[in-house]
């Protein structure tokens, strides 16, 4: 296993993921991506759920109570999701997929960045839902988490215009079901890739934490970059521990310069 922890290495590593190497790249993202555009880490100390229980999802069905506190953490995460852009790393993510050489990303967060930053939506697999905005529980309808603001200062449950079914914020929360299809989708595109890529996972959630496994037991190389050591860190080729944000800074150029002399 190769071990980076210097920036001009992991740079210069990460350049080389270009289509000469590697035809199915999957990528997996995780809170670490995004810390650095300003969103914390939810489950880390000091996060969110160490200092206030999860709502889980049975409760949120039973309890007004329980409704009414998850959208409060709704609103209270939507003003983290709304001041954040997208970084480096993420608008690396959308030059690998637009290049043609990224072929799924799989993520864990619930922010929304990786829409901002421009990412092929047919190529995102969202595992954990989406926090940016509702659906409702009944009908599957789509609504916008701030017009549902007023009511829930009202103290009432937002509900569904179309059909009166409880309104949630599209996350998967604790004690819901994971959504089926987009773990079947996760799954194959893991299966048939020939690079795993771990962009700031800690890699202790499941199921999303089986799948480099996975990749490495059908023949890929696993790459982790992440800030902090991981179960499965023994099963990569190579393990950076630099900012994923400054460690693909100027990426877009250095792929296009190296993508130019393999093409000659």
């Amino acid at each position: 296993m190769t071990f980076i922890t210097s920036l001009p290495e992991a740079r210069h590593f990460v350049a080389q993921f270009h289509g000469g190497a590697y035809r199915q790249i999957v990528a997996l993202t995780g809170a670490g991506i995004s810390t650095e555009s300003g969103i914390p880490d939810f489950r880390s100390p000091g996060g969110i759920w160490s200092t206030r229980h999860p709502v889980q999802y049975q409760d949120f069905l039973a309890f007004e109570e329980s409704r009414l506190e998850d959208w409060e953490r709704r609103f209270e995460m939507m003003d983290f999701f709304s001041r954040a852009v997208p970084n480096a790393a993420h608008m690396a993510l959308v030059v690998l997929a637009r290049s043609g050489f990224l072929k799924r990303l799989v993520t864990q967060n619930v922010d929304g960045l990786h829409q901002a930053s421009g990412f092929p939506q047919d190529c995102l697999t969202e595992i954990h839902g989406n926090s940016t905005y509702a659906t409702c529980l009944s009908c599957g309808g789509r609504a916008e988490l701030e017009a549902q603001r007023p009511c829930v200062e009202a103290g009432r449950s937002p509900v569904c215009d179309r059909c009166g079914g409880y309104l949630k914020a599209a996350v998967i929360s604790f004690g819901q079901e994971m959504p089926e299809r987009e773990l079947r989708v996760a799954a194959v595109a893991t299966q048939d890739c020939d690079l795993f890529l771990v962009l700031g996972s800690s890699l202790v959630v499941q199921p999303a934490a089986c799948l480099p496994a996975l990749a490495v037991q059908n023949g890929a190389e696993l790459v982790i970059l992440n800030a902090q050591e991981t179960p499965l860190d023994s099963l990569a080729s190579t393990v950076i521990r630099t900012p994923l944000a400054q460690t693909f800074v100027n990426f877009g150029e250095e792929l296009a310069q190296m993508t130019q002399m393999v093409c000659g």
